[in-house]
């Protein structure tokens, strides 16, 4: 198993509640996959660099995992799939 950091922004048009949906269905791919969550980090609502889908903020997510290596890429797809997800990055961590 590696360290990684996964980083993604969340659409600011959901709710509360379709949010946390959303967060613990990425967490459950975590965690089925066979890795855990060290810390998770929530920075909250942002002003976005450029705007994505004519939107200029989003919800900040940052997560500390430890997942082995083969899964990353499946993990990556299925974050790619996510309509409220405007972006993610999966970054190896020393």
């Amino acid at each position: 198993m590696r360290d990684y950091e996964l980083a993604f922004i969340i659409s600011p048009e959901l709710d509360e509640t379709p949010t946390s949906e959303l967060v613990d269905k990425i967490r459950g791919w975590i965690t089925d996959a066979g890795g855990t969550i060290e810390k998770e980090t929530v920075p909250g609502r942002k002003k976005l660099s450029y705007m994505i889908r004519n939107v200029k903020e989003g919800q900040y997510f940052i997560f500390n995992i430890k997942l082995p290596p083969t899964e990353v890429a499946p993990l990556e797809r299925r974050l790619q799939l996510q309509e409220p997800i405007f972006r993610y990055l999966t970054i190896r961590r020393e």
